[in-house]
């Protein structure tokens, strides 16, 4: 069994708190709410904070608010269950749901966040192991060592983005807004996310997550999320798409957007699958054209679970099958 090593916990009673704490202990200290994915990376020795400093007790986080002109805007500490299950989630930006209700299990959904989940850290096969693994290996980039075991001759580690509403929120134009010593500043979802396996995210050591803001669907927008994992029922992306997509009355698609995810340390839009879209009536011709770029636009490496050929081939399946249920799908921002 792998314990937790020690630590002392501080729960924070409001942003300000938060942000206090934080400056107080700096590099010794590490925010937590619902610790699902950082209490199980704490016990393979990955991260060692002397002090963690809880977001929990923070009730003003937590909420989930629609405005027909303004749009959607969730708390950080808005469970993955309350998404999910939110009845405007579900109408009006349903990728969204989909997205969060694809995340582990209903326990770990219960406790998860949607703050968490946007800064899950990076995955890699020679990354995510308990301690005696990597140290036999002689560590790798991401922790303890020099070189990165799936491309030895990168500069910057390829560890892969696995949050499942990271490629969605993308794909929706929505921003997050992180608090810190310096104030408030919002961040589009497409700037917050580096494509750097190590330094992943745009937020600072001394900064959190407050919100994260969506906008109003036009009419005729419609969206899915489609994930591949190896079981089902809990595991992690090894790779998933994102499809949102407009139309005008005649059906004609008016604007899109491809967000692949897993295959790369950033959520990765594929402008030219977009494009394949726009101007057509979305028939079958069209959606093959857009699954080929898709196809062509994803490059995953020796990173996760699933050899490199058969991901790369399931870019074009997963693709088709995110298209098709969004045409399939009942137009959200139309049913009001």
């Amino acid at each position: 069994m792998h314990r937790l090593p020690p630590f002392r916990y501080e729960a924070a009673t409001s942003v300000d708190d938060a942000i206090s704490l934080l400056a107080k202990h700096a590099t010794d200290a590490l925010v937590v709410s619902g610790g699902t994915d950082l209490y199980a990376n704490m016990k393979q020795r990955l991260f060692t904070p002397p002090v963690l400093i809880g977001l929990r007790p923070i009730a003003a986080l937590r909420y989930i608010r629609f405005d027909e002109r303004e749009g959607l805007e969730l708390g950080a500490l808005a469970t993955l269950t309350d998404i999910a299950e939110h009845e405007v989630v579900n109408k009006k930006y349903p990728a969204l749901a989909q997205a969060a209700a694809a995340i582990s299990t209903p326990q770990l959904r219960n406790m998860g966040t949607i703050g968490g989940n946007v800064c899950l850290d990076t995955r890699c096969n020679y990354y995510n192991q308990n301690l005696d693994w990597r140290q036999a290996l002689g560590y790798c980039m991401k922790k303890d060592g020099t070189v990165c075991r799936v491309a030895p001759s990168s500069p910057k580690c390829v560890a892969v983005n696995s949050s499942d509403t990271a490629p969605v929120l993308q794909a929706y134009g929505a921003r997050i807004t992180l608090a810190g010593p310096r104030g408030e500043r919002s961040v589009a979802v497409a700037d917050f996310f580096l494509n750097d396996g190590i330094a992943a995210w745009a937020r600072q050591p001394d900064e959190i997550v407050t919100k994260i803001q969506v906008p109003a669907p036009k009419p005729g927008t419609r969206s899915a999320y489609r994930k591949m994992r190896l079981r089902n029922s809990f595991d992690f992306p090894i790779l998933g798409i994102a499809a949102m997509l407009e139309t005008d009355k005649e059906g004609i698609c008016s604007a899109a957007k491809i967000v692949l995810n897993a295959v790369a340390s950033k959520p990765m839009e594929a402008p030219k699958a977009s494009a394949a879209l726009v101007g057509t009536n979305l028939n079958s011709t069209a959606l093959d054209a857009a699954a080929e770029e898709a196809y062509a636009a994803g490059k995953p490496l020796d990173n996760t679970s699933g050899s490199i050929p058969y991901r790369k081939r399931m870019l074009r399946v997963f693709a088709r099958r995110a298209l098709e249920a969004c045409i399939v799908a009942t137009d959200p921002a139309n049913s009001r």
